[in-house]
């Protein structure tokens, strides 16, 4: 079983407006001890995806923003080959995650997003190393989000899996104690490490000892 940060935090791309800023984004992020970085672009342009994420990689190899990350590419398993990444996370409406599995191999990870009871325990039978649970709370990063769960809700999806879960949806730093306190092994984290990403990387490692 895969060992999760209490932090995973994701650079979504709309955030951003050139690659130099995403990377040096992603840079400040890893220097603030994030050692698990989602790669999100919805835009569907799968050649602006390949390049971000290449560039991306070569700086990870290069140790900027450090040697240690493990990057995960959102939605895309072939993107996710083509970059050489860590591993996918996928979504309910994307690939199921036994056609991801055959894509990206057995050593690579997969994520799988539930927001609900029914969903967290099919993706439980999958070959899935860890789940996500959520939106846990109102967020703006999506444009049609599903119903917020609740603490409630990732007390729930705690009980349904033992494998490593991740919440996320409207975590701050004002809250994340208290989403790990519900059961969560990490927080899936965007707005809230877009002003001064390394301090505040820091401080959430600081709330979530």
């Amino acid at each position: 079983m895969i060992s999760l940060p209490r932090l995973y935090a994701i650079v979504d791309s709309s955030a951003h407006q050139s690659i130099r800023e995403l990377v040096a984004f992603a840079r400040e992020l890893a220097a603030g001890g994030c050692s698990l970085i989602q790669y999100r672009n919805k835009s569907g342009n799968a050649r602006v995806m390949l390049e971000h994420a290449k560039e991306l990689r070569r700086q990870s190899r290069a140790g900027v923003p450090a040697p240690h990350v493990r990057l995960i590419m959102n939605d895309r398993a072939d993107l996710c080959l083509a970059a050489d990444f860590d591993g996918v996370h996928v979504g309910q409406d994307d690939l199921s995650p036994e056609s991801v599995r055959a894509i990206i191999g057995p050593d690579r990870w997969l994520g799988v997003s539930t927001h609900n009871p029914e969903q967290l325990r099919e993706a439980d039978l999958t070959s899935a190393d860890y789940l996500a649970i959520g939106p846990v709370f109102a967020t703006s990063s999506k444009e049609d989000p599903d119903p917020a769960v609740g603490l409630e809700g990732v007390r729930r999806a705690r009980a349904v899996t033992r494998k490593p879960l991740v919440a996320i949806g409207g975590i701050t730093r004002a809250n994340a104690a208290s989403v790990i306190e519900a059961g969560a092994d990490s927080v899936a984290v965007i707005s809230d490490l877009l002003r001064e990403p390394r301090k505040s990387a820091e401080e959430f490692f600081c709330v979530l000892r």
